[in-house]
């Protein structure tokens, strides 16, 4: 049984996923993924459109897809992508790994709808192994006039979106969560944009710091 339903979205995060392709985020998603090596796990993968640009050197990834048009989607990416993937049923807090099992977390556009930021990354340092990564691409909120604009339209935008909140500061969650970042790039896309309430993201990579920190 599925564990999230939402064909209203569906139908448009696979519209507007395949216009923003073109429009460089594919590029995007090769630079996030370059150099990954082992077990990955991609919760929340969408259509899959991670899958094409895993390098050879991963060995398996594990993708985690709970909303069932989204998974078909991804399944049938998964049988034309350049490594072994399985596409499973699940939910970011619960992943079906064991502690320690990952060599590397990839979320794109996840944490900005999780219901528990904080639980969701505890769950990513869980199946992280020591010295592992969190690699991230997500959309944040933004400083000044842009910032107060996601902020009125995430009185809407949530609904609209499949829970997607457009106003996170993600950046900090990740370090209060405990992650040390290690490399970050700041980026609007689509580049130039002035209106979208997500075109302000964060691209970058986190490992996870020393018990208590």
């Amino acid at each position: 049984m599925a564990l999230v339903e939402n064909p209203f979205f569906a139908r448009l995060f696979i519209r507007i996923g395949a216009r923003n392709e073109a429009r460089g985020q594919a590029a995007l998603r090769a630079e996030l993924l370059a150099g990954l090596r082992g077990h990955v796990v991609e919760p929340g993968p969408g259509t899959g459109l991670n899958f094409g640009h895993y390098p050879a050197s991963v060995e398996r990834v594990s993708a985690v897809e709970p909303e069932p048009t989204l998974r078909e989607r991804a399944r049938a990416a998964a049988e034309r992508a350049p490594v072994p993937i399985d596409v499973v049923d699940g939910l970011a807090d619960r992943l079906p790994l064991a502690d320690g099992e990952a060599d590397a977390v990839v979320v794109t556009g996840v944490l900005c709808s999780v219901a528990d930021p904080p639980a969701v990354l505890a769950e990513f340092r869980r199946v992280l192994r020591p010295g592992g990564e969190l690699r991230f691409y997500e959309h944040v909120r933004a400083g000044g006039a842009r910032g107060r604009w996601q902020d009125a339209a995430d009185l809407v935008w949530p609904s609209l979106m499949g829970g997607c909140h457009p106003n996170r500061d993600t950046l900090g969650a990740v370090r209060r969560a405990g992650f040390e970042v290690v490399r970050l790039r700041e980026l609007i896309f689509p580049p130039g944009a002035t209106v979208s309430v997500v075109a302000s993201r964060i691209l970058g990579v986190a490992r996870p710091g020393l018990p208590g920190r």
